[in-house]
């Protein structure tokens, strides 16, 4: 039996809302720090529905706190919606050393600024943001409970009937840019036992939601009639709303022997099949390119998932919103995963 989707985001002010839609326990996380939330690096794919969810929350509670969004905002239009959501905003150029003078106090901090896409060739960029950066931060906001987002490329690939890699596993960076994101989680450790500074490392792979992420990338691939690489055998995907929320909430584990979570889908999602399904969906033909390999970059979040719950929005519902808001032609960010890639260059 078939069972029909929930309709999905129609708009992106309706995608937006429910990204940003809190759940259960995440405003009485945030108001336990007891002050004002800092989002560093709240400008790009994630941090603008997450700063909003972080003020809802607080609301929703009726705590007094302030959400402070900081950015360069690049992209027109981020500050403005943030702002008439009630986020305060903050621009400031976190490449600078002089600028940290500018960043204000904070009860609790939430580290996202990265670079990845563009790291082929532009490695040192890539390092001064993924190493140097994070270690001014840290020195900034010495003993502030902080949530570090890294991601699930720290760890090496692994083979598919492995289940993925757990929380205490050997890491294994392929390639400069996940090199340089373990050493942005060595500067936040290096705070957290010299400074005192409670942290936790929140290692998420994949994200999703309808402008971008590894389904996206392949209803685009289908669409365009291109085959799709299987190679990459498969992948975790999760919800933004969902890690997003589970990030919130985090914070509340953070230790100065820093507490590193899993943050993805309880599913190994085979690319062939998810393929299969989002052409049956787009009522497109797939081909397929490449023998799949055996081992995948894969994590377990088991962990999480005791801890915060299950997605609440299933994979399967996640491909259907996908391939409605791909295939009427729903804006995009125009930022490919490049999850087939298995050499770590980006």
């Amino acid at each position: 039996m078939v069972v029909a989707a929930p309709p999905g985001p129609r708009t992106e002010d309706d995608l937006d809302e429910q990204l940003s839609r809190p759940t259960p326990g995440v405003g009485e996380a945030l108001a336990a720090l007891g002050g004002d939330l800092v989002f560093l690096g709240a400008g790009g794919k994630i941090g603008p529905t997450m700063a909003r969810m972080a003020a809802r929350a607080l609301a929703e509670v009726g705590s007094s706190s302030k959400v402070i969004a900081v950015s360069r905002y690049r992209e027109e239009g981020v500050r403005e919606r943030l702002e008439s959501s009630g986020v305060a905003t903050a621009s400031v150029d976190l490449s600078e050393p002089q600028a940290y003078g500018d960043l204000p106090e904070a009860a609790g901090v939430f580290y996202l600024a990265a670079m990845k896409f563009g790291t082929t060739g532009a490695e040192h960029e890539t390092w001064w943001s993924n190493a140097a950066i994070p270690a001014l931060v840290a020195s900034r906001y010495r003993g502030i409970p902080t949530l570090v987002y890294s991601t699930g490329n720290v760890y090496p690939l692994t083979p598919l009937h492995h289940g993925g890699s757990k929380e205490n596993d050997p890491t294994g960076p392929v390639g400069e840019y996940a090199q340089s994101c373990l050493a942005r989680e060595r500067m936040f450790t290096y705070a957290a036992k010299t400074w005192g500074t409670p942290a936790t490392i929140f290692r998420l792979n994949y994200a999703c939601e309808l402008r971008y992420g590894v389904l996206v990338d392949l209803a685009h691939t289908i669409l365009a009639g291109n085959p799709v690489d299987i190679t990459m055998p498969a992948a975790n995907v999760v919800w933004q709303g969902d890690s997003s929320a589970w990030a919130l909430r985090s914070i509340e584990l953070a230790s100065t022997d820093p507490t590193i979570v899993n943050a993805t889908g309880p599913e190994i999602v085979s690319v062939r099949a998810a393929a299969t399904e989002l052409g049956r969906l787009l009522g497109r033909e797939v081909t397929f390119t490449g023998a799949e390999a055996s081992d995948a970059l894969l994590s377990d979040s088991s962990v999480l998932h005791a801890a915060y719950g299950y997605p609440t929005v299933p994979v399967r519902t996640l491909m259907a919103w996908v391939a409605e808001w791909v295939g009427s032609g729903g804006r995009q960010l125009a930022k490919a995963t490049k999850f087939q890639r298995r050499d770590g260059a980006y």
